[in-house]
This record gives C-alpha cells, sequence and structure tokens, in this order.
C-alpha cells in the first residue's frame, strides 16, 4: 500500500464524504461556472490540507469522532486556498496547474478572476452562514500572512538581500500558515481548548516549514523527480540552500553568484554552473538537515497526543513530507 494511501486510510469515509460535501459547496446556477468547478474537483492534488484538517479532528475529539463542523471547515480552507491558487496562475502567467491546463489557459483571464471571486465569496459565506466565526479567523490570518510573505518575497527578490531570518519569515507566511490554519481549524472544530488548537497550529506550522524547505532542495535535485530543477533560480527566488551557499562563499564566489541569479537566470548553462556551486558549498546538505530539525520538532508536538491510528497517519504525513519524490 502506497503511503498516502496509508495516511488516508483512518480517515477513508470521511474523506469519501468531504468530495461530495466539496463539490456541493461549489455548486451554482451558472452552467460556465458548474463547468469550471467540476474541472476544478477531477483535477484536485494531493488532498493534504482536508486530510490534515480530519486527522487532527479525530486526534483531539473525545471519541475520535468528525461533525458537521469540520467539513465546513475542510471545505473553506479548500474553497479559499483554490481561489488563491486561481488568482495566482493569473498573476503568474501560468498556463498549467498540476500537470493540467490552467483555468485561465481554458477560460482565459477574466473569467479565471470571477471564478476565483466565486470560490473566495462561498467560502466566506459557508462560514457566515453557520455562525463558523472562530474558523473563519483562523484561515482569514493565514490568507492575510500568505499574501504578506507573498509580497515579501517579490520585494526581497528584487533586490537579492533576503537574509536566513527573512527567508523564515517568508516561508512561515507564504507556505507554513496554511498547513498550520488547517490544523488549528480540525482541532477548534471538535475541541475549544486555546492550548490544543494552538498545540495544533504549532505543529502544522512546523510541518509546514518543512514543507517548503523540501520544495527549495528540488530546485538542487534531480531532474527526473518532483519539479524541474533551476526553477527558483530562474525566478530569482533565493532558497535556503542559495542564502547558506552564500554566506559560506568566498568575496568573489558571492559576487558571482549574485550576478548569476540577477543576471543571467535564463542561461541554461549558468543554472548548472550555480546548482552545483551551492551544492560544493554544501547548501543542499544544510537545508536538508534544517527540514528535518522542523520535521523532529512538530513529531515533539505530535507526541503530546495520545497514541492511536490518527497519530500513527500524521506521523506518517510528517515523514511523508520530507521524503515525497514530488
Amino acid at each position: 500500500m502506497k503511503v498516502k494511501e496509508q495516511i488516508k486510510l483512518p480517515i477513508y469515509k470521511e474523506m469519501e464524504l468531504f468530495e461530495i460535501f466539496f463539490s456541493d459547496s461549489m455548486s451554482s446556477k451558472v452552467a460556465l461556472l458548474n463547468r469550471i468547478t467540476h474541472f476544478i474537483v477531477k483535477r484536485k492534488g494531493k488532498q493534504m490540507r482536508p486530510m490534515f484538517v480530519f486527522l487532527s479532528a479525530k486526534l483531539l475529539s473525545k471519541e475520535n469522532k468528525v461533525c458537521e463542523r469540520t467539513y465546513r471547515g475542510a471545505a473553506v480552507i479548500e474553497l479559499i486556498h483554490t481561489a488563491t491558487l486561481v488568482h495566482d496562475d493569473i498573476v503568474d502567467d501560468s498556463n498549467q496547474r498540476r500537470g493540467f491546463f490552467s483555468i485561465n489557459a481554458l477560460w482565459k483571464n477574466k473569467i479565471a478572476v470571477l471564478v476565483g471571486d466565486y470560490l473566495l465569496s462561498k467560502g466566506l459565506l459557508l462560514s457566515i452562514e453557520n455562525e463558523d466565526f472562530d474558523l473563519l479567523k483562523i484561515i482569514s490570518v493565514a490568507v492575510r500572512e500568505m499574501s504578506q510573505g507573498e509580497l515579501l518575497q517579490i520585494e526581497k527578490s528584487r533586490k537579492l538581500d533576503i537574509t536566513e531570518d527573512v527567508y523564515f519569515k517568508i516561508i512561515k507566511q507564504k507556505t507554513a500558515s496554511l498547513l498550520a490554519a488547517c490544523c488549528a481549524i480540525g482541532a477548534k472544530s471538535v475541541n475549544n481548548s486555546e492550548e490544543k488548537v494552538f498545540e495544533f497550529h504549532k505543529f502544522g506550522e512546523l510541518i509546514g516549514i518543512a514543507f517548503q524547505i523540501k520544495d527549495d532542495l528540488f530546485d538542487y535535485g534531480d531532474a527526473r523527480i518532483g519539479k524541474p530543477t533551476g526553477i527558483d533560480i530562474k525566478e530569482k527566488k533565493i532558497t535556503l540552500p542559495l542564502i547558506y551557499a552564500i554566506n559560506k562563499s568566498t568575496q568573489k564566489e558571492k559576487k558571482w553568484l549574485i550576478n548569476a541569479v540577477k543576471n543571467k537566470n535564463n542561461d541554461k548553462k549558468t543554472v548548472r554552473k550555480v546548482i552545483d556551486k551551492v551544492v560544493n558549498l554544501g547548501g543542499v546538505k544544510y537545508a536538508s538537515n534544517a527540514m528535518h530539525f522542523y520535521k523532529n520538532k512538530a513529531l515533539d508536538v505530535l507526541y503530546n497526543f495520545p497514541k492511536n491510528k490518527y497519530r500513527d497517519a500524521l506521523e506518517l504525513m510528517v515523514n511523508y513530507v520530507v521524503e515525497r519524490k514530488v
């Protein structure tokens, strides 16, 4: 059995019901909109976010049961996150999402913007109509953090002056805040203890940091797995392996690295040289060690909860995050 299937096993019934719930939550009386939302549902990704919601709720609830609030929380996360992805593809002028054509590639930018707006409004209304204001606050804070993280990264990438502290601030906001929200919403949907919700939020944040470092490492790995190598370099994204290499390089090497990323980031041979230089200076090893550090911190938080099949599934999820090939 594949790892993803093992993780999903304790919440298989909930995930089956969630697919129906999520699909229904996007329904509209406009035929075009229904065609597009059907396209979105059929091309869903790893479903990590709802899995985190349900596993967190199951682990924390008294009888390992979820409630309708849990389904609504998972749906709100997916609706609002999907809206941000649709808008991201427009901003990035991207024609692909998860190996398929993006919404803007198939239906053009104007329709894609409106679809993103529609999904956002459906997520907000799902919470408001059911008075899930506590859950809505958690996801709203995460969206604010994600937006700030993206803007901070754009600002810093223009100047190429990202320090390690700034890098971690960016990935906490841009990536970790959403996974933290998933775990916190799962916990909050079944338990009102602020302390427990905070623990799950911290757990999700630590996994999110490890997840983003893993993504950054793909840029320096084998081109046959994950995303193509050198993508971050071409987009002038300063990630942890590169930050470490710049800090450990001589003045001459540092000048060359920054100049290569800034001015020759579209030259394949130069990008390859940058990758080799970062590897040789220990940037990949350093980032890998940092990733495992945050993975272990996440497990430390998880081990505060009773051992059962839901905790085991979350432990598998944590390990999957750092061992995945895509």
